[in-house]
């Protein structure tokens, strides 16, 4: 590990070696989606069995009607025939070596980090924060910390937890929720620890008698007439309810569970009540449920407790943003957070809506006048020649692939697909080879194994820790995406690129869990967005830099479902990219920074569980720091400015180019800039017609860069 120190802060960083990929592209695609929506869960303490319905089950919560589309079965997938149809090899650089036998390795979540390397590191489960000890865990609740750059709230204990574990391992997840083993010296389950992304409650379920001692910067709980144990620790109030508790230590008989929350700073009665009662009855784990109209696209979290009661959980800002369903039981409290306050809620059950996101590959150019359409015919005619040869990895392999695949389709939209034959053949070809289910017994690159210790397809050659299980979801959206445009009105094509284009897919978005495969490997269904980081190596948590390839993943998704005719998946698809759109804006691109006085940025760049940055993996220029969160601008990043005040937009812009555009990134910042309103559109195609080439990214074109900026105009 390397540190950089800002005035206040000492900001842990990874070493080179640990770092991800930078430049990207993307495309788009356009697809009609049903008015249908997906149901996944896992049930806790489960190893690879199916996911019941929400609300399923034993002792789970009854779900109540919500507003919203309604939900759908998943689709159904034969993830064992997928992996079956490629070669097996051992290939993955990940050891997960705090992981139950049978437990799929929970790749690019939150809680990662209590699974890969030689020390678990701290996760944040918002709004508390987690770590495991040698005999136990502890508790904190991050509070920010603003300096100029950075928004940080590290895990700072203020409950420790010592059941007298030897160590421990995760026996179950999914993508909300975790539960832990402690283990005794012989290795035997002393107890399931649970916590949940959104849940104020960690709870231990005993698998036999066992005695706790819980300190609170050096004192202890202390019982209290109301059932619950409460301690004081300095900046934050705990709660402790379940087993018998005197004199710091808790005893708990097998079966029996113990559960700590911490209150509100700003608590009400009401919500020390409700946390002490809905605690007696502990979450177990996470049902989610997706629906997808016209207007919305709707995601419902269920929080299941071991007897069915109510519970309880937090808004983060997404939650709260546009159009929302109505909440009853909410306005509790609010806790700290890096992404803004928290609000407290009774209940089991989290409802948000995004504004709908279907798959779009095309532009708009119907309104575009003769001279721009000629300037882009002219760039592309250029664009098309100067097309190098496609590189064989598979992050800058996929985004040239993506890059060709969107000149196609402009040519061909404009009208002059004498243009661009050739290089749909080329493209084509080239898609061709990567999806030849045995290529990799013939080659060493351009072609997919499957990692049956990784659980995961990983494409050869690995670039920027893809083998590690980095970005995949941006790798492989660009091959979904490329193919989708490509395979449009050729179901002959979609045919023989399924195979490995499917395996692509569910390895980054399988809606449930599987044997072969995790459910949903990226995204996080609470915090609305993806993970980057396969093993989560950070005390900060894990993180996501380029919110924009994100949100491309899953347009390539969306357009390869259309391409392929598969209605689920593109409802899936649609899903994913709305809440993604969403919270890249509310979090990334146009953040409500307002609370967070000192910090001098209008964006952040650089979001972890446990810290904001105004900073990138590889470069410090305003130039690369904004640029990031725009690559590809393909046809789907116009959601960017969806409901942003178009000075917002203004002003990153100007602050990304002090020096002008002339810079790394700098068509996407003029495509960006041309979002912001028809004046701003005007300029940006006077300037863009004369931009140099280092201003025009390798995922992208020039032809691209001007067909965008016309549109917006």
């Amino acid at each position: 590990m390397t540190t950089r120190t800002t005035d206040s802060l000492t900001e842990v960083r990874p070493p080179p070696t640990t770092r991800r990929r930078w430049w990207v592209i993307a495309a788009a695609g356009a697809v009609v989606v049903a008015l249908v929506a997906v149901v996944v869960a896992v049930a806790p303490w489960a190893k690879d069995s199916p996911a019941p319905a929400a609300g399923g089950g034993p002792g789970s919560a009854p779900v109540a009607d919500v507003s919203g589309p309604p939900d759908a079965t998943p689709p159904e997938v034969d993830t064992a025939a997928l992996v079956a149809a490629v070669p097996a090899e051992s290939l993955a650089k990940i050891d997960p070596v705090r992981l139950a036998p049978g437990v799929v390795p929970p790749s690019n979540r939150w809680y990662s980090g209590l699974v890969f390397g030689e020390q678990p590191q701290p996760v944040f489960a918002e709004p508390l924060s987690f770590g495991l000890t040698d005999s136990g865990f502890t508790l904190g609740l991050p509070t920010p910390t603003v300096d100029s750059k950075v928004i940080i709230a590290p895990h700072v204990p203020a409950v420790t937890v010592d059941a007298g574990a030897a160590s421990a391992q995760v026996s179950a997840a999914d993508p909300v929720s975790v539960t832990i083993d402690l283990l005794d010296g012989s290795g035997a389950v002393l107890g399931h620890v649970v916590l949940a992304a959104g849940s104020p409650f960690v709870s231990l379920t005993a698998e036999q008698d066992v005695t706790l001692s819980s300190t609170v910067a050096g004192g202890a709980f202390e019982p209290g007439d109301d059932g619950a144990a409460t301690a004081d620790a300095g900046t934050s109030q705990w709660g402790l309810v379940g087993g018998t508790t005197d004199g710091g230590s808790t005893t708990l008989s097998a079966g029996s569970t113990a559960t700590w929350y911490a209150l509100p700073p700003d608590a009400t009665d009401a919500a020390a009540t409700t946390l002490r009662t809905a605690a007696a009855d502990p979450v177990t784990g996470v049902d989610v449920t997706y629906g997808v109209d016209d207007q919305v696209a709707r995601t419902t979290l269920t929080y299941r407790t071991a007897g069915g009661a109510p519970t309880a959980y937090v808004l983060m800002p997404h939650h709260r943003t546009g159009d929302q369903p109505e909440r009853e039981d909410c306005g509790l409290g609010a806790y700290p957070s890096v992404y803004g306050d928290l609000e407290l809620c009774a209940g089991s059950q989290l409802t948000s809506f995004a504004p709908a996101l279907p798959a779009t590959g095309q532009l708009d150019l119907g309104g575009i006048s003769d001279d721009q359409r000629t300037a882009i015919v002219d760039a592309l005619k250029a664009d098309v020649a100067d097309t190098p040869a496609f590189p064989s990895d598979t992050y800058f392999g996929g985004k040239a692939l993506n890059r060709a695949a969107s000149l196609v389709v402009l040519g061909e939209q404009l009208g002059v697909p004498d243009v661009v034959a050739d290089l749909r053949a080329t493209t084509t070809d080239a898609l061709r080879e990567w999806a030849e289910p045995d290529g990799c017994t013939r080659r060493d690159a351009r072609c997919v194994v499957y990692d049956e210790g990784a659980r995961s397809a990983i494409g050869l050659t690995p670039s920027f820790g893809s083998d590690e299980l980095n970005d995949h979801h941006f790798h492989y959206g660009y091959f979904l995406a490329a193919a989708g445009l490509l395979a449009t009105d050729d179901p002959a094509l979609a045919d023989e690129l399924a195979p490995v284009m499917n395996l692509l897919a569910q390895d980054i978005a399988a809606a449930q869990a599987s044997s072969e495969l995790p459910q949903l490997r990226s995204f996080d269904p609470y915090a609305g967005h993806s993970w980057a980081s396969g093993t989560s190596p950070f005390a900060d948590g894990n993180n996501q830099e380029s919110s924009s390839e994100a949100v491309t993943a899953w347009n390539g998704l969306g357009l390869w479902a259309q391409a392929s005719g598969q209605p689920e998946l593109a409802t899936e698809a649609t899903w994913l990219a709305s809440t993604e759109a969403l919270t890249a804006r509310t979090y990334w691109t146009a953040p409500d920074l307002e609370q967070f006085e000192g910090f001098d940025h209008t964006m952040v760049s650089l979001n972890w569980g446990g810290k904001r940055d105004y900073a990138t993996w590889f470069s410090p220029e305003p130039s690369a720091i904004l640029g990031i969160q725009l690559i590809p601008m393909g046809p789907v990043q116009t959601s960017i400015a969806l409901g942003v005040d178009p000075e917002q937009i203004r002003a990153s812009v100007e602050e990304a180019t002090p020096g002008g555009y002339g810079v790394q990134f700098g068509g996407y910042l003029l495509m960006y800039r041309a979002l912001a309103g028809a004046d701003d559109a005007a300029a940006a195609w006077e300037e863009a017609m004369s931009l140099p080439d280092v201003a025009i990214d390798d995922g992208t074109s020039r032809a691209a860069t001007l067909a965008f900026i016309a549109a917006a105009g």
